[in-house]
């Protein structure tokens, strides 16, 4: 993401008087350099693509421009950033060990790099929070659906807190130091061996966003878990007791007099409204006519409930499919990010360090392809995007929830 292990420690300017930096041009081979730059520019390119169709499907079908897959949107455009414009920049510096381009462009660069890896991180956070309300708190958070100002409001927020964690420092480090330690021909942060800044911002940066992650799946795995065992308990339809049925579907109680939830007063006004009907039949007729409705009644509902439970169990998947991928593209580099500043690089071997830097990279180019694979609805975008000529006479049908 954010530095370069392609230097070495700059402790003073003077280091790299005695000691220049060694480039991978005298570690590798050059047919392993040539290998090495053809699967950067590839991951580049899959990343522009990939991120690319997300942001042309968002605007060609309406179907995805739901509330919360909004929060996608915002992902995809950090990530497509980050294969636009921080690999390419970063493939020559890579191999060569050496920054051509000026200190202006570097700076720009750093800015950018730390920016939108950061925005993606928060992203994932905001996308995890908006599934986890959707699961735990479904009635307050289908209210606010038509509201695009929160949305709108929290996609801003994300990046500005992006922009505040790392760079004020990345533009200001040398100037509140009085002087810079990076040499004229390297590009990376002032702080890149400041272990107390480093661990920090990480942190903020990938260990807090672990734990809420974290913390909202399991909520929601528990919410989905509770709701499973509760519909197997309390199976409406092939309950064999009818008082147990009314009462743990939450329905009225043949001969109860004042119901005590939204479904009693559904099917009790429904009741009433049946009674002249019945009345005018006989007793007989009345019991007959009742009983059918709230059967009728009990089976939508059951039905209904179902829907949402195995609707939630796909959100619930697919948003630990991305946050585990998160996890395993983040978490080597944070880690060795923090050990190298205390070591000031000394422990930590620049081929490794630079492997799970570039593992981080991956996961903006692994993103888009979690889309389609966890959801329905941009697997169908997708479709009409890439083979248009398949879905030129579509079957009638609701599109799926997800």
């Amino acid at each position: 993401m954010h530095n370069s292990t392609a230097e070495i420690p700059h402790t003073a300017a003077t280091y790299n008087e005695t000691c220049p930096t060694q480039s991978p041009s005298s570690e590798f081979s050059l047919g392993v350099l040539v290998l090495l730059a053809l699967l950067m520019v590839l991951l580049s390119l899959v990343t522009i693509l990939g991120n690319s169709l997300v942001i042309l499907a968002f605007i060609m079908d309406k179907n995805l421009r739901h509330r919360s897959n909004y929060f996608f949107l915002n992902l995809a455009v950090s990530d497509f950033a980050v294969g636009v414009f921080c690999m390419p920049l970063y493939i020559p510096y890579a191999l060569t060990g050496t920054w051509h381009l000026g200190r202006s462009l570097c700076k720009l660069w750093l800015v950018m790099d730390y920016l939108v890896c950061t925005a993606s991180v928060f992203n994932i956070v905001l996308i995890s929070y908006d599934r986890f309300l959707s699961v735990t708190k479904a009635v307050s958070y289908r209210a606010r659906q038509g509201i695009m100002s929160s949305p709108a409001i929290k996609m801003v927020a994300i990046w500005v807190l992006a922009f505040l964690l790392y760079c004020p420092a990345v533009l200001f480090w040398e100037h509140v130091a009085g002087h810079s330690v990076v040499a004229v021909d390297q590009c990376h942060a002032e702080f890149y061996n400041n272990w107390y800044f480093l661990l920090c911002a990480s942190t903020l940066e990938f260990f807090v966003p672990l734990l809420l992650v974290t913390y909202f799946n399991m909520h929601i795995f528990h919410n989905i878990q509770r709701r499973q065992r509760r519909g197997s308990v309390q199976d409406c339809e092939s309950a064999g007791s009818s008082s147990l049925s009314w009462r743990f579907c939450g329905l009225p109680r043949p001969g109860a007099s004042s119901p005590s939830s939204e479904a009693e007063d559904s099917v009790s006004s429904l009741t009433r409204s049946w009674r002249p009907a019945a009345v005018a039949n006989g007793p007989s007729r009345k019991e007959s006519s009742s009983t059918a409705l709230k059967r009728n009644f009990s089976a939508s509902f059951s039905s209904k409930t179902g829907s949402k439970l195995q609707r939630d169990k796909k959100i619930a998947k697919s948003l630990a499919i991305i946050v585990c991928v998160f996890a395993i593209c983040w978490a080597p580099y944070s880690l060795l990010m923090i050990i190298r500043g205390a070591c000031h690089g000394k422990c930590i071997h620049k081929s490794l360090y630079e492997a799970t830097f570039w593992l981080l990279w991956i996961n903006s180019s692994l993103n888009p392809f979690l889309y389609p694979l966890c959801h329905m609805r941009f697997r169908m975008a997708f479709l009409k995007i890439l083979c248009p000529q398949k879905l030129a006479t579509p079957k009638s049908g609701n599109t799926p929830s997800l």
